[in-house]
């Protein structure tokens, strides 16, 4: 028996992904990304240390807080769950087991001197700590057809899927035969966004630890990727975590076709909902994603912080970074592409 009498909290190895996995897909608070296989693809990708902490109670797990630790010189020292991604932090049976692991987490982060933890938390859960709520998840509850969903969009919108199509766009979708044409339209738009890329493989890695729960849509236009997403379905929600179009191709709309696209797909294959991702409340994204019926669900950010003041923002949203998103942007797309991966590892 343990010291706290009934939970146990212990650093886990890749021994238990099997029962580790078990537990979190059980959970209807877990993410797809709390599932052990992104421990696996953060380590070999992005050369991260990690720390997958498990929660035990008579020898079985009832709770779970996996954590990646994020060093370099330039953006500093810190613990996320999970960087790279949209969702993460802690999943428990109940608010003592959370709190247990909370506790254990702020220490590790403490022990290794990091500066803070955030814990990507999609309900606020502990009160007093340092929170950000800028960011939500954009939902869209799906209906049992695209004929449906297609009325349902009003004329505005239909209007816009419609004139790329009258232009010769297309959109198809498939797995990693797609990965060449995805991949080159989206590090040339975050080339233009002023964002490092992350690298080819990240990706790879997906396609290959989850085949059944990944596609690619590519949408073309005189034979060229113009627009390009990268879709991750797990129960019954779909999400487009990565998405992109060329900037020269946004005039005809090409990115309201993809939409339109991996909607149509989500209904034919039985999803009842579709996450468009996070978005800040009032930006551009988030107005783009309204325009879809998609509705605000506030994500919670929760923070331990060696030392007092506000949340970070380790982002190119943070003023601070404006000049190297700026130089950034007039990067040759070559040398890009080579940097921009060195620099993402690092980045939340």
């Amino acid at each position: 028996m343990s010291a706290d009498g009934l939970i146990r909290i212990e650093a886990v190895d890749d021994g238990v992904a099997a029962e580790w996995d078990a537990y979190v897909c059980s959970r209807d608070a877990a993410s797809m990304y709390h599932r052990y296989r992104w421990r696996q693809i953060i380590r070999d990708v992005f050369d991260r240390e990690t720390f997958y902490l498990a929660a035990r109670r008579g020898g079985v797990i009832r709770g779970v807080l996996p954590i990646v630790r994020l060093q370099s010189r330039i953006f500093g020292h810190f613990l996320v769950s999970l960087p790279y991604l949209n969702y993460g932090g802690i999943v428990a049976d109940s608010a003592d087991i959370e709190h247990k692991l909370f506790a254990h987490g702020s220490e590790l982060a403490r022990d290794l001197g990091a500066s803070h933890l955030e814990l990507r938390h999609t309900r606020p859960m502990f009160e007093g700590l340092p929170v950000r709520t800028d960011k939500v998840s954009m939902l869209l509850d799906l209906p049992d057809s695209p004929d449906v969903l297609w009325k349902a969009l009003g004329s505005k919108v239909r209007a816009q899927i419609r004139r790329p199509q009258r232009e010769g766009a297309v959109c198809n979708h498939g797995g990693e035969e797609l990965l060449d044409d995805f991949y080159a339209v989206f590090a040339e738009n975050m080339r233009d966004l002023g964002t490092p890329v992350y690298p080819r493989r990240f990706f790879a890695e997906i396609l290959s630890a989850f085949p059944r729960e990944t596609r690619i849509f590519v949408v073309r236009l005189d034979g060229s990727a113009v627009a390009a997403g990268f879709v991750i379905g797990d129960g019954r929600s779909l999400e487009i975590p990565w998405a992109s179009s060329l900037r020269r191709a946004n005039p005809l709309g090409v990115n309201m076709l993809l939409y339109w696209s991996v909607l149509e797909f989500a209904c034919l294959q039985g999803f009842a909902t579709f996450d468009f991702g996070r978005s800040t409340v009032d930006s551009g994204t988030y107005r783009f994603k309204k325009q879809w019926g998609a509705r605000p669900v506030q994500l919670y950010w929760h923070y331990w912080m060696r030392n007092a003041g506000e949340p970070p923002r380790i982002n190119h949203s943070n003023p601070k970074f404006d000049l190297a998103v700026a130089a950034w942007r007039r990067l040759p797309l070559a040398i890009a592409n080579r940097l921009g991966p060195l620099l993402i590892r690092n980045l939340p």
